[in-house]
């Protein structure tokens, strides 16, 4: 064990793990983050605190971290290389692990820009940091955590044990690099790696099939990152405009059907599209969690984490393993 985590445990147990997502809210009242985690609780191993996704200023990641570490929600804190140099980042790995957090996942993080395409004003006008990469930052952790020493060489009197773990996605542009990015990931260090949304199975298999010529799945946990989509809109937008994922037109139809059997009831049309969501996502569960190689899924309920439970049971995933 590198870091003694649940969700480490869990995949060294062979089960399949399950992580779930968490939004802190832009608030300075913690209430949010508390009842989200109850929600999560029993239904994940770990779940992932974002840190400003959307680049849209949040409760930080390290202290939402700890507030469901104290609900009972093992956290995956978030650190973006966006927003901080090595000196803050390393300041701030230090104090998660004085807080007893123990995952952490290392991510370049949405451009200061990308609020700007929603409803949000966010703060186009930052400066990015991008002092290290993703795989730099993932160098670093191991550094600290395997050799007790800082980027810079200077001794650490106690290493932070992290479980390290880094983003990858499968459907990207240029798609026939994306193995050798995730390759770079893991030879920086990365003990798990979770995906971008995935809807393309075929073409996630495809990349999956690479990945193993690798050899890559024995030297880290791959867990296939699935969105749980709440409308046909949103799976739209999902393929026009998000980078790295692919929406096959068949699951759009099917959202979009489901809408259509509402008529002009908005509220019959919304609570038709979720069932529909829900029933893709558990299907894409089983395919992901069929395909070789692959130890997990990351399931993103976003601003929904009340649906997990319910997803969770119905793929057949609980109760979660007691490790």
């Amino acid at each position: 064990m590198k870091s003694e985590s649940n969700l480490e445990k869990v995949i060294a147990s062979g089960n399949p793990a399950v992580t779930a997502e968490l939004g802190p809210p832009m608030s300075a009242n913690g209430h949010e983050v508390r009842e989200k985690a109850k929600l999560l609780k029993g239904f994940c191993d770990a779940a992932n605190i974002t840190d400003c996704q959307t680049a849209v200023v949040r409760i930080s990641s390290i202290a939402a971290a700890y507030m469901a570490l104290q609900e009972g929600v093992e956290p995956v804190m978030q650190m973006t290389c966006r927003d901080r140099n090595r000196i803050a980042m390393q300041a701030d790995l230090l104090g998660a692990a004085a807080l007893g957090l123990k995952n952490c996942l290392c991510l370049a993080g949405d451009h200061q820009n990308f609020s700007a395409a929603g409803r949000l004003k966010g703060h186009p006008g930052a400066k990015n940091v991008y002092d290290v990469d993703t795989c730099q930052l993932v160098g670093i952790l191991k550094k600290m955590r395997d050799e007790g020493l800082q980027e810079g060489g200077d001794k650490l009197e106690e290493a932070p044990k992290f479980f390290i773990g880094a983003s990858w996605t499968p459907m990207g542009d240029p798609i026939d690099f994306r193995p050798v990015n995730l390759m770079k990931k893991v030879n920086s260090g990365a003990d798990f790696i979770q995906t971008q949304g995935i809807y393309d199975i075929e073409g996630f298999r495809a990349q999956m099939e690479k990945a193993r010529n690798l050899g890559l799945h024995e030297r880290t946990a791959i867990l296939g990152g699935i969105i749980v989509p709440r409308s046909g809109m949103m799976l739209k937008y999902m393929d026009s405009s998000v980078a790295g994922v692919s929406v096959p037109k068949a699951l759009i139809d099917r959202m979009m059907k489901a809408k259509e059997a509402a008529g002009d009831d908005k509220k019959k049309a919304k609570a038709l599209q979720e069932a529909e969501g829900i029933k893709i996502t558990i299907e894409l569960i089983h395919q992901v969690l069929e395909t070789p190689g692959v130890k997990g899924v990351h399931i993103q309920a976003i601003e929904w984490e009340s649906a997990i439970e319910g997803i969770v049971k119905e793929a057949g995933l609980y109760p979660r393993p007691s490790v």
